[in-house]
């Protein structure tokens, strides 16, 4: 979609940018909240790398097969939803402003 909008209206950049970044982090906060709300009942062993790094793992929530299970762990390791949030769209919105500086 981002790639579209800017092909046939680079003036739009910007807002662009903005809300892609926008709707992609509120989709992962819905994997985080998802996350949340699973119960507790036992420890795995990839998550504990997750809780290791905290919410700057969400750094890295853009990226294809891990992105989306490392927000679903985060919620269910009860990060901070503001730090989650905060670096899930820092990650993404890098990864938008790359593609969308290569297109103009």
């Amino acid at each position: 979609m981002l790639t579209g909008v800017l092909e046939l209206h680079p003036e739009l950049f910007w807002t662009a940018l903005l809300v892609g970044t926008l709707g992609n982090t509120l989709g992962g906060m819905v994997s985080f909240w998802m996350g949340w709300l699973l119960p507790m009942t036992q420890q795995l062993k990839h998550v504990e790398k997750v809780r290791k790094f905290g919410a700057p793992a969400l750094l890295l929530a853009w990226a294809p097969l891990i992105g989306d299970a490392l927000c679903l762990a985060a919620g269910w390791l009860r990060l901070n939803p503001w730090q989650a949030a905060l670096y899930m769209a820092i990650g993404k919105f890098a990864r938008y402003w790359v593609i969308a500086y290569a297109i103009i």
